[in-house]
């Protein structure tokens, strides 16, 4: 698949079955991550690959997060939570590790975890394989964190469910880019 193909046909594939991504797939997607644009090369960014039984666990976590935000939580909100992770055979957890330095801003650190995030989906859509981007509140639950094993400085910046799409995916939409983009002319 041709670069530009790839950016300007991507799009999101929420519905998702096995199998995973095979290993030879996952390191093209790792290293088309690591070309993120990384001001200082730091790297600001590290990746937990949750498949197979842990991803009930992960399920479970996210319950208890649910639970522990509010005792008071639907039953309804519960479960959404205990199922979120059976949705895809692979869930990549992506964290930002923000460090203090001298010339690069936690907030640039941020927007190149978020670029390694979507590198992964291109190089995921390039290969045939389905992604999509999902958050939500459990993911910057303290106790998500914990249970994650997250370190000072690590935040969850987004899960990132791959598989093999159930149905062929829809067609990009074709955006009308003048109404994003405008001229400065120095006046």
């Amino acid at each position: 698949m041709q670069a530009l193909d790839v950016l300007l046909n991507r799009v999101s594939v929420p519905r998702l079955m096995e199998p995973a991504p095979t290993a030879e797939q996952r390191e093209v997607m790792f290293a088309a991550a690591m070309r993120a644009p990384d001001h200082g090369q730091l790297r600001p960014w590290r990746f937990l690959t949750v498949e197979g039984q842990a991803r009930y666990r992960m399920g479970e976590l996210l319950a208890e997060a649910a639970r522990f935000n509010d005792p008071l939580v639907p039953e309804a909100v519960v479960e959404k939570a205990l199922n979120g992770p059976l949705r895809a055979p692979l869930v990549v957890v992506v964290i930002a590790r923000l460090q203090d330095h001298f010339k690069v801003p936690k907030s640039e650190q941020l927007l190149a975890a978020g670029c390694a995030a979507h590198a992964i989906l291109l190089a995921a859509y390039a290969q045939g394989i389905g992604g999509v981007w999902r958050t939500g509140e459990l993911a910057y639950s303290s106790h998500v964190a914990e249970g994650l094993g997250l370190e000072v400085g690590e935040e969850v910046i987004g899960f990132l469910y791959l598989g093999t799409p159930q149905k062929e995916a829809r067609i990009a939409p074709k955006e009308d880019t003048a109404q994003f983009v405008g001229e400065w002319t120095g006046a």
